[in-house]
């Protein structure tokens, strides 16, 4: 007695293989298919096998035209069948995307992050007066805060205000200032207490955890 047994290095590769080797068998013999009729019959057929096959689908919007561009894919793009929806091409499959540019906003100074450059900016946005000065030092002591939690200890203001105006193209100047940031030490209090009250929360939710596990047990 014989047996032809099949290796998967032996056989065709499968274009999605999330749906197995039997519905691309499924596919090709629709394929194959000469009755036009027939083959939009079994194209159906495998599209409702395709969402069974994965159920998490549904939750995406118009998830029947995903699982029918998937089934041409599959075929390889030669399935003649009618679809409710456009047909795929392999040209559109195959084009490169847009390459996206490199964002060097904050990037001579990466540990104040991009969110720092923004606040600038809106503050260059602002009229002078009161509210502008008042946004400006409160940008100069998250720079601060920000530069702490990344470097050192401890860091001059004048650090701080140097910064501040290069990032802002020598726009904002508060280098001659007599107004001061808040306390290195103050700073560095607020990031621990937070930091204790993270590490408590975190400790009362395990161990609420493990006293439900040992109830259950």
């Amino acid at each position: 007695m014989e047996f032809q047994l099949e290796y998967n290095s032996e056989r065709p590769l499968m274009i999605i293989p999330e749906y197995g080797r039997h519905i691309q068998k499924l596919v090709d013999h629709c394929v194959a298919l000469e009755d036009k009729e027939a083959r939009n019959t079994m194209a159906k057929a495998i599209v409702d096998v395709m969402g069974n096959l994965q159920p998490h689908l549904r939750d995406v919007p118009d998830f029947k035209h995903k699982l029918w561009d998937q089934l041409f894919i599959m075929s390889g793009f030669g399935l003649d069948a009618d679809s409710p929806y456009e047909k795929p091409s392999k040209e559109e499959l195959q084009e490169k995307p847009e390459s996206l540019p490199y964002p060097k906003s904050a990037s001579r100074y990466r540990y104040y992050g991009n969110n720092i450059q923004a606040m600038i900016d809106v503050a260059l946005a602002w009229e002078e007066g009161e509210k502008r000065a008042a946004l400006v030092y409160t940008i100069a002591n998250h720079m601060k805060k920000c530069y702490l939690n990344w470097n050192k200890d401890t860091v001059d203001d004048a650090v701080i205000f140097n910064h501040l105006y290069d990032l802002s193209d020598a726009k904002i100047d508060i280098r001659n200032s007599e107004e001061t940031l808040s306390e290195s030490k103050d700073l560095l209090k607020k990031r621990t207490s937070q930091q204790g009250k993270s590490n408590a929360k975190n400790y009362k939710s395990n161990n609420n955890r493990n006293n439900n596990n040992n109830r259950r047990k």
